[in-house]
């Protein structure tokens, strides 16, 4: 995600510092004409602005050199863009560790997978205090399509753990639907063509469709990642009380796919659980009750 949303901000013309800790990753940028640093420290010596596009809060802190003497040095006088999915709660506190340390913080998760990112059509939520967001806003123009306001931290980050809950659930829905469809012999692309046809078709559903159609599991939105949004959000509704029986499902079959070696594949792949569900249940086997 990071690399192409840091191509359209150098091909916008945005003065680009960039590091990845696997630095042949940069290649593309520096021809692009971003100047590549030899380490994160020094990309906080030459910014202003830092964005953060980064696996999880342990990659987080390490590149912020949180609780070492690094991170103040780093972070003061600087705005931190985080840009990647975490707990809301853990950017709340990071918010507070940037402030005190004299930095400003912002969130801009972004709604969308690898395509998008490279389209520059992401969708940005944008959470800070009015002068850091105000700050940030323009830096999202060339990688969003749309950066919608979310309030305070950590407003962005729940907005896009409700967003995701929905695309999980979505995706989860149309992979068992098209099992379904499958196993009892229809043509899979004349179901798919119904479907398309008809008021559920989306986005996403014209995107992951044809992947399903062609067990094309190529990494649009990882497994593995979804798995990780997964336990983000029911981690979020156990601490609001809130009940989460379709996320809950998802989470076991994510589980299932990723423990079956398929972490690295698309999103999609999680029709291999389904497959290895039907595979292990009984043919004919009554349903827990007499209900259609």
């Amino acid at each position: 995600m990071g690399r192409p949303m840091a191509l359209n901000l150098v091909r916008a013309g945005t003065p680009l510092v960039v590091w990845n800790r696997t630095r042949g990753r940069c290649d593309p940028l520096r021809e692009a004409g971003a100047e590549v640093a030899g380490s994160a420290g020094e990309v906080f010596r030459k910014a202003g602005t830092v964005i953060l596009m980064l696996a999880d809060e342990t990659a987080v802190d390490t590149v912020l050199g949180r609780g070492t003497p690094d991170f103040a040095a780093r972070v003061a006088g600087r705005t931190v863009v985080h840009m990647g999915t975490t707990s809301p709660e853990y950017s709340a506190a990071l918010e507070d560790a940037v402030r005190a340390a004299g930095g400003a913080y912002a969130e801009a998760p972004v709604s969308g997978s690898r395509v998008p990112a490279e389209q520059g059509r992401l969708v940005a939520m944008l959470a800070g205090d009015a002068a850091a967001a105000a700050a940030v806003r323009p830096l999202l123009a060339p990688m969003c399509r749309e950066a919608f306001d979310c309030g305070a931290v950590p407003g962005a980050l729940l907005m896009k753990l409700s967003v995701n809950l929905f695309l999980i659930t979505q995706v989860t829905g149309l992979t068992e639907a098209f099992h379904f469809a499958d196993r009892h012999g229809l043509d899979r692309r004349r179901f798919l063509d119904v479907l398309d046809a008809g008021p559920m078709a989306s986005a996403v559903s014209r995107m992951k469709a044809p992947k399903l159609l062609a067990r094309d599991f190529a990494v649009q939105a990882a497994a593995a990642d979804v798995l990780k949004n997964n336990r983000l959000i029911a981690q979020a509704a156990r601490r609001a009380g809130l009940a989460s029986p379709l996320l809950d499902v998802c989470h076991a079959l994510f589980d299932e796919t990723v423990a079956g070696g398929h972490g690295d594949e698309d999103m999609v792949a999680v029709l291999r659980a389904l497959e290895a569900r039907t595979g292990a249940a009984t043919p004919g086997a009554p349903a827990d009750d007499d209900r259609p």
